[in-house]
């Protein structure tokens, strides 16, 4: 009888620990759960709210750009490409973008076209097929060409307006450009060690070409938006100095990429950054009821 009882008591200590090590390991897993949704959550909040700061940096950029060029208030200088803002929850880098300093990929002849994308780094022989196939997509005619044959190919085909580039995401479109020649790409720098060298980003066509403008811009000017030195030319990250001549006279278009970085309670900075960036038209003060309108808006954008 004895041993029975010992038996049954020590069954029932036995099933005690077990289930004493099964409800730990659920309360464990839990905590981890919990733990991981509410550093999600805390992220998904710094997220909207760098989202938000960024978009106030336009904002603020786009107002004090156009009292600069109506009001005669110096508030952003002449010979900068950038503006930088300190606000209570966080500072925001604004890069402005002059539609006018980029080529113009309706004029750009085949020379400055192949040149352009070459010194983005794209190799010889497909920068020969892009810079073709953008005088090609632009040029009247009737079908037969080369290019035309390849579009029908395609999977679903589709015909070459063979008329003026109206938005710049046609460009994706022609024959040879992939989206990372088109948005750019993120590479290794210095001598390609990546346990050693951080990636620095790599421009792509749709930060130095666009479809505004009546005149054509320089290939110098279009390589200096991206940081790139072309030859015999010091690199330049930004515009070349002289902003202001640039958005002189007529309705200029430019481009903002404004980088938020929040500040944390303890006064440090997140690591965390979010950039959204909007192209705007002015349109001349004395004669406007609104003095300029966003034609684009990017709620994710790249930044240098």
């Amino acid at each position: 009888m004895g041993t029975r009882r010992s038996t049954s008591r020590g069954s029932a200590l036995l099933a005690v620990l077990w289930l004493s090590a099964a409800l730990s390991a659920i309360a464990f897993a839990m905590s981890i759960t919990v733990r991981g949704e509410t550093d999600r959550t805390a992220t998904s909040m710094d997220d909207l709210r760098s989202y938000y700061l960024a978009s106030a940096g336009v904002e603020k950029a786009a107002m004090e750009l156009l009292w600069t060029l109506n009001q005669g208030v110096n508030l952003i200088p002449n010979d900068v490409p950038f503006v930088d803002y300190d606000f209570p929850s966080g500072t925001v880098h604004v890069e402005i973008i002059p539609e006018a300093a980029k080529l113009n990929i309706n004029r750009a002849t085949f020379d400055q076209l192949l040149t352009l994308i070459s010194a983005l780094g794209v190799d010889p022989g497909r920068a020969g097929t892009i810079a073709a196939g953008i005088v090609d997509w632009r040029s009247p005619g009737g079908a037969g060409s080369p290019f035309d044959a390849y579009y029908l190919s395609r999977t679903p085909s589709f015909q070459a307006p063979h008329a003026s580039f109206q938005e710049i995401e046609e460009l994706l479109s022609v024959q040879g450009v992939t989206p990372d020649i088109f948005y750019g790409s993120w590479v290794v720098a210095g001598n390609g060690d990546a346990s050693e060298n951080p990636l620095v980003r790599r421009a792509g066509l749709n930060d130095v070409v666009t479809v505004y403008g009546f005149t054509s811009a320089s290939v110098e000017s279009a390589l200096r938006l991206a940081g790139i030195a072309p030859t015999g030319f010091e690199a330049q990250p930004g515009v070349a100095p002289g902003l202001r001549n640039l958005l002189s006279g007529g309705k200029p278009i430019v481009s903002f990429r404004s980088t938020a970085r929040l500040r944390l309670p303890n006064g440090q900075f997140s690591d965390m950054r979010r950039t959204v960036g909007a192209q705007v038209k002015y349109l001349p003060y004395a004669s406007a009821d609104v003095p300029y309108y966003v034609l684009r808006w990017y709620d994710t954008a790249w930044s240098f």
